[in-house]
């Protein structure tokens, strides 16, 4: 460059966007998958409270281990896993079940459900009547388009195993949609999928906590988790304490009573046991 060229402005640099930051890379993360996780747990479950804890303690669960979520290679997925697992576990069995109104709709307890017809409220009641790892494979498989390897490793199962759990899940709707037992495997997938949009889409799907909430919940979780862990970690070491104190036989050496030295012939495994 010869001393006649003018110099080059410096080029300003940008200012940093909403994604660069890890809570602002969360906020979107959570805008973009939020109200179709909350469409899917409700498949899962029949129960729109159940589908919002559900999400909420998946989304919890990804801001707290938020360096492991956000290089994974599909974060939307290990959410979406997340608040399955948490929507299919065992014990959510012995939780009170929501009566089904009549006419269709959303459980008591959801948002009024207009236009929901009866054939969507047995729809959905024959999929809620599947096994829990049926109901999943269906959503995956058919539900999201996921192959059948994709679908098999995120329900942790085999490949031969979900392809059984898929053939299953649809011969029990075909008994309430004939018309699934009368097409090819392709179209009957693009069947399955459009009955399922259309089971939430006559429900309206509630509003979701501010993504800030749940970072803020999250983060109390966790402080109260690591709370609970020192409290534990007190009170095993207090523990030890006083069984070194007292001594095997559960009481204070009495005074004037000899003490043993811990490297007295005998009596290492003794000391050993009363330390642990």
């Amino acid at each position: 460059m010869s001393a006649s060229e003018p110099t080059p402005e410096p080029t300003p640099t940008s200012e940093p966007t909403a994604a660069s930051t890890p809570a602002g890379a969360f906020d979107l993360l959570y805008e973009r998958h939020v109200t179709p996780l909350l469409r899917q747990t409700f498949l899962l479950t029949g129960d729109w409270r159940a589908a919002e804890r559900s999400v909420t303690h998946a989304f919890r669960r990804a801001w707290e281990r938020w360096p492991e979520v956000a290089v994974d290679r599909d974060p939307g997925g290990w959410v979406r896993a997340a608040a399955h697992d948490h929507a299919l576990a065992p014990w959510h069995r012995f939780l009170p079940r929501r009566r089904m109104p009549e006419g269709g709709g959303a459980p008591e307890h959801g948002p009024p459900s207009e236009g929901a017809r009866d054939d969507d409220r047995e729809l959905l009641e024959a999929l809620l009547s599947l096994p829990p790892s049926y109901r999943r494979t269906l959503l995956l498989h058919d539900g999201l388009g996921l192959g059948l390897p994709e679908t098999a490793a995120e329900s942790e199962a085999s490949t031969p195993a979900t392809a059984g759990r898929l053939m299953h899940a649809r011969e029990a709707l075909a008994e309430y949609v004939p018309e699934l037992s009368r097409v090819a495997p392709k179209p009957r997938r693009e069947m399955i999928r459009s009955l399922l949009e259309g089971l939430v889409a006559a429900r309206p799907v509630p509003e979701a906590p501010p993504a800030r909430t749940v970072r803020d919940g999250g983060e109390h979780l966790a402080r109260r988790r690591t709370g609970a862990a020192l409290g534990l970690t007190a009170l095993v070491a207090a523990a030890t304490v006083a069984a070194a104190v007292t001594g095997p036989e559960g009481h204070a050496p009495r005074e004037g009573t000899p003490t043993v030295s811990v490297h007295s012939p005998g009596r290492e495994a003794v000391d050993a046991g009363a330390d642990d």
